[in-house]
């Protein structure tokens, strides 16, 4: 039986390839580009096209022009599939061309075909479920996330344009849609022992490395804002900050609990992560305080250093990197390894433009999502502490 569903799959993907064979071109159709998508998503469950794969993203960096048919290709192939294969493969691939450094595929926005209410035709109804629910809860972090990042983008734009700073409670709504962002990444995970397969382990890969980035911008935002919370914020900004560090104790458990979940099942990327450190109580009380009406100066007073009024942003071998004048410090390790995790939302999504990739289980340079493991004595922070 099984045999015969790879036969029936390779057939499948042989006619898909013949009928882009013989499309028209145009400006939403490329033969060429078409028949790689049908073979980097194809119906084999045993591997990932890796090399196909690197084919499509090299279309993508080459020029703007080809991400129309791209989409068009790859939404049609998802649109019409039921074989949970093809989709996660389709999804994986997309995770990919997020990675690709071109402004059009950072502003493409919600993505053009929509898998949240997927259905595999093809598994025993046993497995489909899970696989299911794997594939809706990948699919809706990318498509969010995407949505987001174009929609900040056109913010980040318009205020380059007026020249103005990034109004408080704006800062502190993006780190609450990071924290959103967080809580789809924890769900995407198999539910049953029976789903840890290779591909399911090649997308735990690539979520693991979401999981990286979207954190450490969230920490690396969280600081900031709490700077300017000190400084100029008041009641209301103080009570939104108070909310998301307390979201944010929440989610440092979960992903304690997560990482330990991913190294269990063989998730490579896992045993990279450190430990994740709790957030501090000291940010809490000064917030607290805040929100109570006690002065600003007198809520930092404990932590003014004598003769030192500078925030320092250190590198892991001890070079100064950046100063700030505050009426705190900010004290922060940072090594190499962590310098790609800017607290820029028009940066990509942490990948390498000459090496876009996703991690797998073999550490295979051909990955289609970019790891960069952490140092070994480098904790998580939950914020950066002040």
């Amino acid at each position: 039986m099984r045999l015969w569903k790879k036969a029936a799959g390779a057939l499948k993907d042989r006619n898909s390839i013949l009928i882009a064979s013989i499309s028209r071109r145009s400006a939403y159709r490329n033969p060429d580009l078409e028949a790689l998508i049908i073979k980097a998503t194809s119906h084999d469950e045993s591997y990932l096209d890796y090399k196909n794969s690197q084919r499509v993203f090299q279309w993508v960096r080459t020029s703007p022009i080809y991400l129309k048919p791209l989409m068009w290709g790859l939404s049609t192939r998802m649109e019409k599939t039921r074989n949970w294969v093809v989709a996660l493969k389709g999804l994986m691939l997309m995770h990919g061309i997020f990675h690709c450094k071109t402004p059009g595929v950072q502003m493409i926005g919600r993505l053009p075909f929509d898998l949240s209410s997927f259905s595999d035709a093809h598994s025993k109804q046993d497995k489909a479920v899970g696989y299911n629910n794997f594939i809706r809860a990948y699919f809706l972090f990318l498509d969010q996330k995407s949505a987001f990042l174009a929609a900040e983008m056109k913010v980040q734009r318009g205020l380059r344009l007026k020249q103005m700073e990034e109004p408080l409670v704006d800062e502190l709504t993006r780190l609450q849609k990071w924290q959103s962002l967080l809580d789809m990444l924890l769900q995407i995970k198999p539910p049953a022992e029976t789903m840890i397969v290779t591909l399911i382990l090649e997308a735990m890969e690539c979520a693991i490395v979401e999981i990286y980035d979207v954190y450490s911008r969230f920490c690396s935002g969280m600081a900031h804002a709490l700077l300017r919370i000190y400084e100029d914020g008041g009641k209301v900004e103080a009570s939104m900050a108070l909310r998301i560090l307390q979201k944010a104790r929440e989610q440092s458990g979960e992903l304690s609990r997560h990482f330990e979940f991913c190294k269990y099942i063989g998730v490579l990327n896992a045993s990279e992560f450190p430990k994740v450190e709790q957030v501090p109580e000291e940010d809490i009380k000064d917030l607290e305080r805040i929100i109570d009406g006690v002065p600003k100066r007198k809520s930092i007073d404990r932590m003014v250093l004598p003769q030192e009024d500078k925030a320092i942003v250190v590198k892991g071998n001890g070079d100064i990197v950046e100063q700030r004048e505050s009426k705190r410090i900010l004290r922060t390790i940072i090594t190499d390894k962590w310098e790609v995790f800017e607290d820029n939302l028009m940066s990509d999504w942490g990948g390498s433009s000459s090496d876009v990739r996703s991690t797998t289980t073999t550490a295979s340079s051909n990955a289609l999502v970019t790891f960069v493991p952490a140092s070994s004595n480098q904790d998580i922070p939950d914020l950066i502490n002040f």
